[in-house]
């Protein structure tokens, strides 16, 4: 099977790139383990919000200059301020025409609420989510923060508390829903997607709407888990219209609904435009010469190679086993790339359990346009995007998502690139 690009990893980074690459016009296939980090995120993305010294950032592309001088091996330094902004840019547009409604700007980060009742700084939210501008308190009148009787993910009270401590009037109450209580018998199965499958039943409306109405009716604004809508808004918007009030979602433990339905939208617009999916799959192996790669092997397609001109590798970091980490060694799986400087085991963690971690910066070593080395050698037609990079720290700096989606659309713009070149040198031969 010959494509014009294969992209191994099916995540935020994987996704972005190849809705990209079908725009253009190009064949692509993502090749995809499995579940990804979207399907256990709050649903908002971030692009900047700390600089590596600590720094508070509020507005991420004033913030670039000093990130270059602080880090200048964060992909965003390689990658340059103007091309950062540049990609920024795309990615709001980029996500907005694949249907994923959220409020935010690059030019200000903005606060949304947490499970806890916390504010943290992001770019992008999703509209159901509460949020905040910066310097602004939250106007919503008397909040009601609805949790779920026996759901134990989610915690009113605590939610309540922290809004009362930001000066808002928030009051916690539990309802009982009798359509869950085959759930209840099972602590396990009690969680957001499986709750979410009974409240988006249409005949299930009305109880929902009985039970909620009493708790909520001298409210202004009701907050609740995002246990709602799993595959449209459209319950999370009759519910909201029965009750007569705004209905904000606080994203949950793991699996997050707000992140699966972010992940099930960029599949969908994937998709649409022709791109390739293939789920459940594995790359195994990868088939090199000299500096190219010019094809790839995979555990479902036997001897069946993947053929393409262009590839990207977006297999995560850790946490997808894009990179494994042992007693002694760090080492990129699949082709045992060149990782950035690795400090002696005793140094990859931080004792202190909240600040930067050293291991969260490892990654894969690229030279300025994200294009994976071995042995210092840097491979033409290989991309590197997400989380698998090295030289930054997504949690600390507040930067993970805003790193996939930059990285994702750089490879992309650098493959659409080589392909109008290939073109144009065809004319000229032509003529």
């Amino acid at each position: 099977m010959k494509y014009d690009a294969v992209v191994m990893g099916g995540g935020l980074a994987g996704l972005i790139c190849g809705i990209r690459l079908t725009q253009s016009g190009l064949s692509c296939a993502i090749v995809s383990a499995g579940q990804n980090a979207l399907h256990f995120s709050s649903g908002s993305l971030d692009l900047l919000t700390h600089l590596p010294n600590g720094q508070l950032v509020e507005r991420p592309l004033e913030a670039l200059e000093a990130l270059s001088e602080q880090s200048p091996h964060h992909p965003y330094s390689r990658l340059g301020k103007l091309a950062v902004i540049k990609l920024t840019h795309q990615a709001e547009a980029l996500l907005q025409q694949s249907g994923i409604k959220l409020k935010g700007s690059s030019d200000e980060n903005h606060y949304r609420i947490t499970p806890l009742g916390h504010k943290r700084l992001t770019w992008l939210s999703p509209k159901s989510v509460p949020t905040v501008d910066l310097h602004k308190k939250m106007k919503m009148g008397k909040i009601a923060v609805v949790g779920i009787e026996g759901f134990l993910d989610f915690q009113p009270q605590m939610v309540s508390d922290e809004l009362q401590r930001e000066g808002l009037a928030a009051s916690a109450y539990y309802v009982h829903l009798p359509l869950l209580d085959r759930l209840r018998e099972n602590a396990s199965e009690f969680r957001a997607i499986n709750v979410a499958r009974w409240l988006d039943r249409p005949e299930n409306m009305a109880q929902i709407v009985a039970e909620m109405a009493p708790l909520v009716a001298e409210s202004e604004s009701i907050f609740m888990p995002a246990c709602i809508g799993l595959d449209s808004e459209e319950p999370l918007l009759e519910l909201q219209k029965q009750l007569g009030k705004p209905i904000y979602l606080l994203p949950t433990l793991p699996p997050s609904l707000l992140g699966i339905r972010l992940h099930e939208a960029l599949l969908r617009q994937f998709r649409r435009q022709g791109g390739i999916i293939m789920p459940g799959d594995k790359v195994t192996s990868v088939n090199c010469v000299g500096s190219r790669i010019e094809s790839v092997m995979t555990r479902n397609h036997g001897d069946i190679s993947l053929k393409a001109s262009q590839f990207v590798l977006a297999t995560g970091s850790f946490f997808n086993n894009g990179l494994v980490a042992e007693f002694d060694r760090v080492y990129e799986p699949l082709m045992h790339l060149d990782l950035c400087d690795i400090p002696q085991r005793g140094q990859w963690t931080n004792k202190e359990f909240f600040a930067s971690q050293p291991y969260m910066a490892f990654g894969v070593q690229t030279d300025d346009q994200l294009r994976a080395q071995k042995e210092g050698q840097t491979f033409e037609n290989l991309y590197v995007a997400g989380a698998i990079l090295g030289g930054f720290d997504p949690l600390t700096e507040g930067c993970g998502a805003g790193v996939s989606l930059i990285s994702g659309l750089h490879a992309a713009e650098e493959i659409i690139g080589y392909f109008a070149r290939q073109k144009a040198m065809q004319a000229e031969v032509a003529q």
